[in-house]
């Protein structure tokens, strides 16, 4: 019997999702059933019936949303009695230096908000899309990027993201083993 694997998602621009959906096609591929459900509709599933359980989150203006670590903190119980892990997603990231668990300012951040301590735990360099981006959006963002010496062409966008990095997680994910194994 394949086993179950439940992927939410916090997103504001939508790459979290499509980093989701790569780790979805990995674990597929590992004989794995997945579900992947934005962090707003995960409280209306049985999360106890999924083996394991996966939290990505994205930042924006150095915060993750609260409502992930509100989730996280409500269902940690749960979290801690499954194969679980969770991932950030953010720019500052694309930076050797800042892409750890460890070493990501966002990612130790959220982690001190929390009691639960994830199994696994990654940060993937996100995506800088500034055409899609609203006017002040777009003009705060330039100026964070000049700052910490980022590119500012506002008619591009910018994949940072190490894809073979998310595939190789999704095969660590895969791997956890699951709490009757422990």
């Amino acid at each position: 019997m394949p086993h179950h694997t439940l992927l939410i998602y916090s997103t504001v621009d939508g790459h979290t999702r499509h980093i989701c959906e790569r780790m979805k096609f990995v674990l597929t591929a590992l004989g794995q059933q997945v579900s992947l459900v934005p962090l707003d509709q995960a409280e209306s599933l049985d999360l106890a019936s999924f083996e394991r359980i996966v939290i990505g989150a994205s930042i924006r203006y150095g915060k993750h949303r609260p409502q992930v670590a509100q989730f996280i903190n409500k269902h940690q119980p749960l979290l801690e009695r499954k194969a679980s892990a969770l991932f950030s997603v953010n720019v500052v990231a694309r930076k050797p230096e800042k892409n750890q668990p460890h070493t990501n300012p966002y990612m130790v951040k959220l982690l001190r908000q929390l009691s639960w301590k994830p199994q696994l735990a990654a940060v993937f360099a996100g995506r800088l899309n500034y055409p899609a981006l609203g006017f002040v959006d777009k003009q705060m963002i330039r100026f964070i990027m000049l700052i910490t010496k980022g590119p500012t062409d506002a008619t591009k966008a910018f994949e940072f993201t190490d894809w073979a990095q998310v595939e190789a997680f999704a095969h660590q994910v895969g791997a956890l083993p699951l709490p009757s194994q422990a």
